[in-house]
């Protein structure tokens, strides 16, 4: 865990400020809004800090939405404007955008792209965070509301429920006085049980790196990398299933659609083509949804799940696990939603027809929709720790998430006018 004593914060350099005294960086959260030029960060559902800030100005617009820390150096020059000194820099992608000290921050955008900060709060806040603190960037303020829903998850309890024989209070019996009396335990329904012994709290160095959860729509190459096991499965051979449609997938889709009796001309896939071959091949319908998960910046897995509803968008939201009892086999959510705009084109590749609910049951509502395998919610039940997060997006894996990052998702306001 890392370790940090409170650091109160003064008013310094137009930088409003509170007591900030978390133990761990896992619950902390950064939300910068660009409309009030301001940045707070939260410790679960709890502000520690505030501070004004500066975002990029016209023509250097910072990209809104779901970021973490990639990169921490307490001093860095700018490889695209000439050297500029950033101090205390949190990079967030890879292409340019951090945090970063700067000595002039005005109460309206200015900046390249990047977050300016005052200089006395760049230097408290980048020795209380670490890499992979999430940082949200929104045009409008944002804050995370806690949320209980059984779509969420929770470790499995390492606790049996009710009342066990290590909990009863033990008492002399002698059902035979020829014979020495013994002790054993006995549950006593009639008298209260004692409390049981407090339990020691996991330390963050026992708890596994946290979950960086994506839930999101089924790209095409997932989808064709099914179509190629399946074929190979039923006999064609589609090559590699690598999700690229080469000459040998071709063939093999074009042999298994003269079986069926559907045309060859025109799309490769069809709907009404990929229902039969999942027909085919014995499995349920074509999954709408896939779940990726990354831990330490690093791949995990990807599976198929399902989406009700999949013409209705999800919407873009963010949820993030502050506290886990083992014991009990809980888990406690916070989350909040982004505004996400997404063009008449891109709602059309992915058959979006009716708009994402919004509001304060915009959580609630995007989380009924969700369907996760048992045997997968399982296997990460068993990973979820403190600090874990849970993305859902219609826009999927974005060119900003790459090797060596968090899943990141850019949003983007309406055009205006």
């Amino acid at each position: 865990m890392l370790k940090r004593a409170a650091i109160i914060f003064a008013l310094m350099s137009g930088c409003a400020t509170t007591v900030a005294a978390a133990d761990s960086a896992r619950t902390l959260q950064i939300i910068v809004s660009k409309d009030s030029q301001s940045l707070a960060v939260y410790d679960g559902g709890t502000v520690v800090a505030t501070s004004k800030v500066s975002t990029g100005k016209q023509g250097h617009d910072t990209p809104t939405g779901i970021f973490s820390v990639l990169e921490k150096r307490k001093y860095h020059e700018s490889n695209i404007y000439s050297n500029a000194p950033m101090p205390w820099m949190q990079r967030l992608t890879w292409s340019g955008i951090a945090l970063h000290e700067s000595n002039s921050v005005p109460n309206y955008p200015a900046s390249h792209g990047c977050v300016r900060l005052p200089a006395a709060f760049a230097k408290s806040l980048y020795q209380m965070t670490a890499r992979g603190v999430h940082v949200i960037i929104s045009d409008e303020t944002v804050s995370p509301q806690q949320i209980a829903h059984a779509a969420l998850f929770a470790p499995p309890a390492e606790r049996p429920a009710g009342n066990v024989l290590s909990d009863a209070s033990l008492r002399p019996s002698s059902a035979d006085h020829a014979v020495r009396q013994v002790e054993v335990a006995m549950n006593m329904p009639t008298s209260p049980l004692p409390l049981p012994l407090p339990q020691a709290e996991t330390s963050a160095a026992e708890e596994p790196a946290p979950l960086r959860i994506l839930i999101t729509r089924r790209s095409d190459r997932e989808t064709v990398a099914d179509v190629q096991a399946m074929l190979t499965e039923l006999g064609f051979d589609a090559g590699t299933a690598d999700g690229i449609i080469g000459s040998n997938t071709r063939s093999a889709i074009d042999a298994y659609k003269r079986w069926k009796g559907f045309a060859t001309k025109g799309p490769a896939l069809t709907s009404e083509m990929l229902t039969a071959l999942y027909a085919s091949s014995g499995r349920a319908e074509p999954p709408t949804g896939q779940l990726m998960i990354r831990q330490g910046f690093q791949e995990v897995l990807s599976e198929p799940i399902s989406l009700a509803e999949p013409g209705t968008a999800l919407g873009t939201h963010f949820l993030t696990v502050t506290a886990v009892n083992r014991d009990k086999g809980t888990a406690d959510w916070q989350g909040l939603s982004l505004d996400n705009h997404l063009t008449e084109a891109t709602r059309k590749r992915l058959g979006i027809k009716t708009d994402a609910v919004t509001g304060p049951m915009a959580l609630t509502a995007v989380l009924d929709r969700i369907h996760v395998p048992d045997e997968l919610r399982q296997r990460i039940n068993a990973m979820i720790s403190t600090g874990s997060s849970l993305t859902i997006s219609d826009s999927g894996v974005g060119p900003e998430t790459t090797k060596g990052t968090d899943f990141i998702t850019v949003t983007h306001r309406p055009p205006r006018g």
